[in-house]
């Protein structure tokens, strides 16, 4: 199960007045978390409906009308102990609050941030709604576990002229999740469309950035490949990220690089973690330009990270027809990494630089 619309019933709104922020939680129309996963998938529809259904929320305003909004994702994950941890919630907060600075708005204060992602996650777990550890998860590395998707994001003031949102409304949800590439593919290949501009918005998780985004890995997937990659818009010829995850290339000469950032890559969490992890194992670590040429030529391993992709294998790139292969299976590197990440994650690995905030 990867993403659903099947909303937990309690809802984060803040409501920014010119001043501050005014908070409430919203428990929406709900049963019992048996009682549900009893009901028929009509029935399950009809209540998911009502779930994603605010009152008071206008409909013709600066994000429906311009994309004028952000959002994030985040995950907290079911331990052995019953107990649920969230990965790195401060950054996604930092990020959050740059990217609503970036579009003009007033910045959600980070603190407001964490607090209120721990909160809706820990008032859903008290109704049932949370994802059970299951050891069988531990045969196949995490690959079929589930955990609690959060997702914060802005919502403008009602608005039919362009416009900056001066009083948006943050909101939180939360959903099950499970594993968010399709099992079978593992292969990439390049667009000619332009995910992100130089002086634009590529740095900001900004709803209208994944347009582009959403169009080419459709491409992608029709064409029978796992996901999608973009090049630089000036050039087209230095590799910058997947429509909703960086990429990692380990080359022949030890040297894991990904693409720099910049105001045309978002700068990821899980990237920024994977970069830690391989640090602290000896590897030596550049984020720089990296070409398509480069890449196809000299990579042993390829992978993507995000916080849906986590540590994901690429078998193969196709770019302009030719195609460059980095075996059937994930490499040592991939493994290693992907291992270490979701181990942190569900608690069996030891978390040594203090990643997980326990609900």
């Amino acid at each position: 199960m990867a993403f659903s619309l099947a909303l937990y019933p309690i809802a984060y709104r803040a409501r920014f007045d010119g001043k501050g922020w005014r908070e409430e939680y919203i428990e929406q129309p709900h049963k019992t978390a048996a009682e549900e996963n009893a009901l028929s998938q009509e029935e399950r529809d009809a209540l998911n409906e009502k779930r994603n259904n605010f009152p008071g929320v206008p409909l013709v305003n600066y994000t429906t009308q311009y994309g004028m909004g952000c959002f994030e994702g985040l995950k907290a994950f079911p331990r052995e102990d019953g107990s649920l941890s969230i990965f790195r919630p401060d950054e996604n907060a930092a990020r959050f609050a740059r990217s609503m600075k970036g579009l003009s708005m007033p910045g959600f204060p980070e603190d407001h941030f964490v607090r209120a992602v721990r909160e809706t996650v820990s008032r859903n777990a008290v109704l049932g709604f949370n994802p059970s550890f299951s050891k069988d998860w531990l045969k196949d590395d995490f690959v079929s576990a589930s955990a609690v998707y959060i997702r914060p994001f802005s919502y403008a003031e009602g608005g039919i002229g362009v416009g900056i949102s001066k009083r948006p409304d943050v909101f939180i949800v939360a959903n099950p999740v499970g594993s968010y590439f399709k099992p079978g593919k593992s292969s990439a290949v390049t667009t000619d469309r332009v995910r992100a501009t130089p002086r634009g918005t590529g740095w900001i998780k900004c709803d209208s950035n994944y347009v582009m985004s959403a169009l080419a890995k459709k491409e992608a997937e029709d064409a029978g490949f796992m996901e999608v990659l973009f090049l630089d818009s000036r050039e087209h010829r230095y590799l910058e990220e997947g429509s909703s995850c960086n990429a990692f290339f380990y080359l022949k000469s030890g040297t894991l690089v990904t693409p720099e950032l910049g105001d045309t890559v978002l700068p990821g969490i899980t990237r920024k973690s994977v970069i830690q992890l391989a640090r602290d194992a000896g590897i030596k670590v550049e984020e720089r330009k990296i070409s398509i040429d480069e890449a196809m030529a000299d990579a042993k391993e390829v992978f993507f990270t995000g916080t849906a992709a986590s540590v994901s294998f690429v078998d193969s790139i196709t770019h302009q027809g030719k195609t460059a292969s980095f075996g059937n299976e994930p490499g040592e590197l991939t493994r290693s990494l992907n291992h270490q990440i979701k181990g942190i994650q569900y608690g069996t690995v030891a978390d040594s630089h203090g990643w997980m905030v326990k609900v």
